[in-house]
């Protein structure tokens, strides 16, 4: 089974060492140390530069960064550098060489470890508290705590935290071994990934997988395997992976029309032979839908329908 690790989105190269962000004179001395590199952040975007081993980014030097904006504190390395997100209305106006902004779904699988860590961060911190702005107990505002994880109310000192929405993406086999894939009316011509969907209050996750199975192909699971996670921050989800095999008896595909248009089953060669043909467009390579698609499939997919 895949590590988490393996994952475009779950790398990480700093400690987030949270124990450190109420330590208002610790953040105080990280910020202003010579060695500390902060990442402005706007939008979900964040300026990169493009290497021959793929897409860097520009972390500035907190003597260099903006003065206004929100910070964020991301964590440490094993070298002892801080990292801080600076989040702000847009991205600073002028920056030499070729930096030009870029967000994760055009960056996230060429970013470094360090960078993909650093960047899923900040998008999800700032993502959340752009959207949390007032108290959700009595509606007075609320302020930014814990070093950006954390808002606390101003009126009656409620704590608020980051929202994480846990989702199932699944890839259901059936008795002949092929996959069951789906597409949306909205994607783009023959692109084909594996079923997803949101757990609800009260469900478990292994519940979650065959209620959206059979809500959205009609299929019905049995057996249920997880295989790891991933955080999605596009907004807040974070992506709990399955294999699942499908009942013998409740293998009749009846799409809801909602979620998918069209569902249907791939052998490998259907599969193989449809990528080759241009025909089939398979999930991008930063989502976990990747990774399960090619553990059943048995190795890595073309290259030519990589991107």
């Amino acid at each position: 089974m895949p590590d988490s690790k393996d994952l475009a989105l779950a790398r990480v190269g700093v400690d987030r060492a949270a124990h450190h962000r109420f330590d208002e004179p610790w953040l105080a001395a990280a910020w202003s140390h010579p060695t500390t590199k902060v990442l402005p952040i706007s939008g979900g975007e964040a300026f990169v530069v493009d290497t021959e081993n793929g897409a860097e980014l520009v972390l500035l030097p907190s003597f260099e960064a903006p003065q206004t904006g929100d910070r964020y504190f991301l964590g440490t390395d094993e070298d002892g550098v801080s990292y801080f997100a600076l989040a702000g209305e847009s991205l600073p106006g002028r920056l030499d060489g070729d930096a030009r902004p870029a967000g994760l779904r055009e960056v996230g699988g060429t970013l470094s470890d360090r960078d993909a860590g650093l960047l899923v961060h900040a998008v999800a911190l700032e993502h959340w508290h752009r959207l949390h702005s007032f108290c959700s107990r009595c509606g007075h505002p609320t302020e930014k705590a814990g070093a950006g994880h954390v808002r606390r109310c101003t009126s009656c000192a409620a704590e608020h935290y980051p929202r994480t929405d846990p989702a199932v993406i699944m890839l259901i086999t059936d008795e002949q071994d092929r996959c069951l894939l789906g597409r949306q009316a909205l994607w783009p011509e023959g692109r084909w990934s594996t079923l997803a969907g949101f757990v609800e209050p009260g469900e478990s996750i292994e519940q979650a997988v065959r209620r959206e199975v059979v809500e959205e192909a009609g299929v019905r699971v049995a057996e249920v395997e997880y295989v790891a996670s991933q955080p999605w921050p596009f907004p807040s989800s974070l992506m709990l992976g399955f294999l699942g095999k499908a009942d013998p008896a409740g293998t009749g595909i009846t799409v809801d029309g909602e979620e998918l248009s069209e569902a249907r089953w791939f052998s490998r060669e259907e599969l193989g032979a449809g990528m080759a043909a241009g025909e089939i467009l398979p999930p991008s390579g930063i989502s976990i839908a990747r990774h399960l698609v090619e553990l059943w499939y048995g190795e890595p997919l073309p290259a030519a329908a990589r991107w």
